[in-house]
């Protein structure tokens, strides 16, 4: 599912939102290439179908994530042999007694037929995998053997498809990763699908109050996810979807200049709409997601959301007729401002 794309250099967060964000100007310029080197690059210029249109995200991790450690009450007193055996939160449980954990009835099952007996964990910690050996208790309010951990397996939400390339279906979204929403770790993928999504609600965004659309999800499978990483989410459409907007060329980071543009969300129209925006700022070695502050100038969307709120991630950006990046975060002291991200970073996550 690559694109093919050689002569760009690329800077190689369920649904994230970012908390106070201070802003700082970044001096010089922002890495301006060569006239030979931008010749170059033309010649390897992709054009892709902007999306803008909402869908569901169904979401299944790789082995169980550990998200919190309790005590339990035994007939001897409170125990907590997860806490004591060393393992944490954050940790990812992918097997016990040398059986694969995909879920967290997987783990629930495993550690309550152990009979007692201490049972051998592989989990993954930092991206390296460990083991050790827990010995689960008896609850006395159930009479069912535990070790003290809390696991989550699955997550949902709704996201904004940023780009499709027609010919392949093969698409790109949210310009941020799936991480849990309590501990922030991103995601590991075993399997994801993605569906349509009606919108039924929109929760307009207020200062230190992100809002968030809310939807009704389709029954109907419409494509799977096969990568989750820091830049967004990429997989690939059952059928390529009918009435997407017409391609267009992509916009290099270096092309990029403050001024008008504008994105394209679906919100309770059901459709994709055009809003304007304005790129404010633009950041020079800031990461793989947030490269430019934008600020939302359109006054019906500010009427109808208060500006960025969660579900408009993976809105694309377009900017004097090119798809730029997407929308990332919106900061939470004031709705109508935002991050961006190159639309070049997304294409690099998804050629891995």
């Amino acid at each position: 599912m690559k694109l093919k794309i050689k002569a760009a250099v690329f800077a190689v967060l369920t649904l994230s939102v970012l908390l106070g964000a201070v802003f700082v100007d970044m001096p010089g310029d922002r890495g301006m290439l060569s006239v030979a080197t931008m010749a170059h690059k033309e010649a390897e210029r992709i054009s892709l179908s902007p999306g803008g249109v909402a869908f569901g995200v169904k979401y299944f991790t790789k082995g169980a994530l550990v998200v919190g450690l309790t005590d339990i009450e035994t007939a001897t007193g409170l125990a907590s042999p997860a806490r004591d055996a060393g393992l944490a939160v954050k940790d990812i449980i992918v097997s016990i007694g040398g059986k694969e954990i995909k879920s967290a009835e997987d783990f629930r099952l495993a550690v309550s037929g152990s009979g007692g007996n201490g049972i051998e964990i592989k989990y993954i910690r930092d991206g390296s995998e460990n083991s050790l050996t827990v010995t689960p208790v008896v609850d006395r309010t159930d009479n069912t053997y535990k070790v003290g951990l809390w696991v989550r397996d699955s997550t949902a939400g709704i996201g904004t498809i940023t780009f499709i390339n027609k010919s392949t279906g093969d698409f790109g979204g949210l310009g941020h990763g799936i991480n849990d929403s309590e501990t922030g770790i991103l995601l590991p993928l075993d399997r994801g699908i993605i569906v349509d999504v009606e919108i039924t609600d929109i929760i307009a965004g207020k200062k230190n109050a992100p809002g968030e659309l809310k939807g009704k999800f389709d029954r109907i499978r419409k494509g799977e996810l096969n990568i989750n990483c820091e830049v967004g989410v990429f997989g690939k459409f059952d059928e390529i979807p009918k009435n997407i907007e017409n391609d267009i060329p992509i916009g290099f980071k270096e092309e990029l200049t403050t001024g008008k543009a504008y994105i394209i969300s679906t919100l309770d129209k059901g459709k994709p709409e055009k809003f304007e925006i304005e790129i404010e700022k633009i950041y020079n070695d800031s990461g793989c997601t947030k490269n430019f502050l934008i600020k939302v100038t359109d006054a019906a969307l500010i009427a109808r959301t208060g500006g960025i709120i969660q579900g408009m991630s993976g809105s694309p950006i377009i900017k004097d007729g090119k798809l730029i990046g997407a929308v990332t975060h919106v900061l939470v002291g004031d709705s109508t401002k935002g991050y961006g991200i190159h639309i070049e970073n997304m294409i690099d996550g998804m050629n891995g």
